[in-house]
């Protein structure tokens, strides 16, 4: 009952507008795979409000990032209507991302180079250089950025920390004002300072602007009263969406590393104790033969 539960969406956390989707994110029946696997996601559900703090909870290989970059439309999934952000189709209204209401963070910071692929951006120019190179920018907001995330603007890309790398690629990705903004684990650089500026920062985003943040990460430091609402994924299904203030766990213990810990472990109980635990296989290629669409690695575009 939990289960089926947390499928579905609450009533009183959704904004709609006239032709009934959420202003925030809605995915709805959505089905994916990689190329020649079994699905990772069938018939998943799941709806966050414009304004929401949301974290993104599970193990390795449970589907976040996936998940994180299927909302961010860098994989297609059938059906204009399936993943809805701000209105609009996560993948096909690429609009989204031009004018910078919805923002990614996450991944290394790289980028394509002919045959050669993905190559990590260290190259022998300054932060100077990169932030100020990015056009339609705040001077106030940049400024603001820039002291936050304690940038030198000499330094230079090739010979900085994997953290003052790391400060570099937030600061620009921020420079925007974003109405959606996803992020996967890009914190786990920073040190404790910068991260809860940084989580503040995000705090007053929300709550002056109207934001929506989903946040994926391990690191659950001071995410006790920044987070509004949790989505724990187990093996591609929303095992819980709700508020963090609805999590009975946390009435009695207001830890949430122990009680994420504790449903981690959980999980690896049962998969010991019974192998097919998870969605027998078969049920999902069957579930996938019968889908009018396939989505795949191959329709992936990477903005």
């Amino acid at each position: 009952m939990a289960e089926e539960a947390a499928q579905k969406p609450r009533d009183e956390e959704l904004q709609g507008d006239e032709n009934g989707y959420c202003s925030g994110i809605r995915v709805q029946g959505m089905l994916f795979a990689y190329d020649g696997q079994v699905p990772l996601f069938v018939d998943f559900n799941l709806r966050i409000s414009p304004g929401s703090r949301c974290l993104l909870v599970g193990a390795n290989g449970s589907g976040k990032t996936t998940l994180l970059k299927i909302l961010a439309g860098k994989h297609m999934v059938g059906g204009r209507d399936v993943v809805r952000v701000l209105n609009c189709s996560a993948f096909h209204d690429t609009q989204l991302v031009c004018s910078g209401d919805l923002a990614y963070l996450g991944g290394s910071w790289s980028k394509s180079v002919g045959s050669a692929g993905e190559i990590p951006l260290q190259g022998d120019f300054s932060a100077e250089h990169m932030i100020f190179g990015v056009e339609g920018t705040d001077p106030d907001r940049r400024d603001r950025l820039i002291e936050l995330l304690d940038i030198d603007l000499q330094w230079r890309m090739h010979k900085v920390s994997d953290g003052q790398r790391r400060r570099v690629q937030i600061c620009m990705g921020l420079l925007h004002p974003f109405k959606v903004l996803l992020l996967d684990e890009v914190t786990v650089d920073l040190d404790v300072v910068t991260r809860l500026d940084l989580l503040d920062f995000f705090r007053e985003e929300c709550e002056q602007r109207g934001a929506t943040i989903v946040y994926a990460t391990h690191i659950f430091d001071g995410l006790e009263t920044w987070a509004t609402h949790l989505a724990h994924i187990q093996d591609g299904e929303l095992k819980r969406g709700e508020k963090l203030s609805d999590v009975g766990e946390l009435k009695c213990s207001t830890n949430l590393l122990s009680v994420v810990e504790s449903w981690l472990r959980s999980e690896t109980k049962r998969e010991k104790k019974n192998p097919f635990y998870q969605t027998p296989p078969v049920q999902k290629t069957a579930a996938l033969a019968s889908f009018p669409f396939v989505s795949s690695r191959h329709m992936a575009y990477y903005r």
